[in-house]
């Protein structure tokens, strides 16, 4: 059985291993294959994983050995979902694997919008505080979090764990979702309509899917809803905000400050106006990438495929 990785390397950049697969076929692993490769490359392939490689109707319909398609993340839309199913290929993906590290950037980029670690620290090593008159100084302002109020755009298994760590901080949670699971536990906590979030929010923090009804959720429109004083985080996806909505807003002080893991294009342009505006932190897209967390996601993957093999697949999202 053959079995082919079309873009392994950000899953497996060196520090872990592919034996796991190995011994299930012939694994032949490509770091990056470009879109008009994947035919060529899959071709003979009983199975097929795939990160951000997409996989196109095209692909599915002359790909006549494959039975088998496992997504190495959560988000699946770079699979023409609808065609496998026509074609009776399983496609799988891998949930829960990250949740941990999201939840731990997520806060790492709240932190340093309150703090502002780096800066701070740049400020010293440049000399500042070694000229300074006084004991101490800060560059910007430092924000407290307790007491403030965050909201949480997509309230599933990240948004509660988000929701868990702002408890531990003090801060008051309000939630959206598509369902409102109970959460009677929680004392600090009420649900609301998205611009009632963002309009009663010191911290909006998005954890939802990309869908057709959530592309463009953040805009112009909804970002002049927020708290002038409010900070707005994205470690879900890129193209939930408009980018440039979201650099004129910033650079306008209609709202403070922005962390986002995520852009709407990636690797992104030379030209985003993101990169220029005030107050905007952005990380490449690493929030999943912890080593802890792409050791899950491939335990996880041998278990998918480990699954179907046997008769019983698992974690299917074209059912």
């Amino acid at each position: 059985m053959k079995i082919v990785i079309l873009d392994g390397y950000t899953l497996n950049p060196g520090d872990l291993d592919w034996d796991g697969l190995k011994k299930l076929g012939d694994l032949v692993v490509y770091d990056r294959t470009p879109a008009d490769k994947v035919i060529e490359r899959a071709a003979g392939a009983e199975i097929v994983f795939t990160n951000k490689t997409p996989v196109s109707e095209e692909a599915i319909n002359q790909l006549s050995s494959l039975k088998f398609i496992g997504v190495l993340a959560t988000g699946y839309n770079i699979v023409h979902t609808e065609a496998a199913k026509t074609k009776g290929i399983v496609v799988a993906n891998v949930p829960g694997y990250g949740t941990t590290s999201v939840v731990q950037m997520t806060f790492a980029l709240l932190l340093e919008l309150c703090q502002h670690v780096q800066r701070h620290s740049d400020a010293v090593m440049d000399g500042k505080w070694t000229r300074s008159a006084d004991f101490c100084f800060w560059d910007y302002p430092l924000v407290e979090l307790t007491g403030k109020t965050i909201g949480i755009i997509g309230f599933g298994h990240i948004g509660q764990q988000v929701g868990d760590v702002a408890t531990a901080f003090g801060m008051n949670i309000i939630g959206n979702s598509r369902t409102r699971t109970d959460q009677s536990h929680r004392k600090n906590f009420t649900w609301a309509t998205v611009s009632e979030l963002l309009r009663q929010s010191d911290v909006v923090s998005i954890h939802c899917p990309l869908f057709p009804e959530t592309k463009g959720l953040i805009n112009k429109e909804s970002l002049s809803l927020m708290k002038k004083s409010a900070f707005l985080l994205n470690t879900s996806r890129g193209p939930i905000i408009v980018d440039g909505d979201l650099a004129a807003a910033l650079n306008n002080d209609v709202i403070a400050g922005a962390g986002i893991d995520v852009l709407s294009v990636e690797p992104p342009p030379a030209g985003n106006p993101l990169f220029t505006a005030k107050n905007c932190i952005i990380t490449p897209h690493i929030a999943w990438a912890t080593r802890e967390a792409r050791a899950r996601l491939m335990e996880i993957t041998i278990s998918n495929l480990s699954a179907f093999l046997a008769g019983t697949p698992v974690n299917v999202v074209n059912k």
